[in-house]
């Protein structure tokens, strides 16, 4: 019996890109400006009920102007200025994710956040569908891009 197997450069190809695709929420911090250290301390702290939305919203614009897609770790909040992150930890479960803000609502009474699809799947929220959570409003620590000395060349 002969065992089907990929070509090579497939074989290459899948060993590249399924770490990248197991990244999950870690690549949003590649494509966004935003930086990927955080104090400690929250900036503040807000408790209640979290949903999460998907479906009929794929593919459309968010209250940012961005197009949702389930796979972005994002949340939809009613005041939040946009692009703030927030760790979300399912109070049932303990399970956390840092997600950003790019959306408004939700708009169903006691709710505080609204998650993208991958976001209430990190935080195992897909069965109940709305969990009480803790969100936490994340100060960005500013990271030094620039070396502080320059070597002079021709000496």
């Amino acid at each position: 019996m002969r065992f089907l197997t990929a070509p090579r450069p497939a074989r290459l190809l899948c060993a590249f890109l399924l770490p990248l695709l197991a990244a999950g929420c870690s690549t949003l911090q590649s494509r966004s400006s935003s930086p990927a250290l955080y104090d400690s301390k929250p900036l503040s702290v807000e408790c209640g009920k979290a949903s999460f939305y998907g479906g009929r919203w794929i593919g459309r614009l968010t209250a940012n102007g961005e197009h949702y897609h389930a796979a972005d770790c994002t949340a939809a909040h009613k005041k939040l200025p946009f692009n703030t992150m927030v760790r979300v930890t399912n109070l049932r479960n303990g399970k956390s994710v840092i997600v950003r803000i790019n959306n408004r609502g939700p708009y169903a009474k006691g709710r505080i956040l609204d998650l993208s699809m991958v976001a209430a799947r990190k935080i195992e929220m897909i069965g109940d569908g709305i969990v009480p959570v803790r969100a936490e409003i994340l100060k960005p620590i500013e990271v030094i891009r620039k070396p502080n000395r320059v070597l002079e060349q021709g000496r």
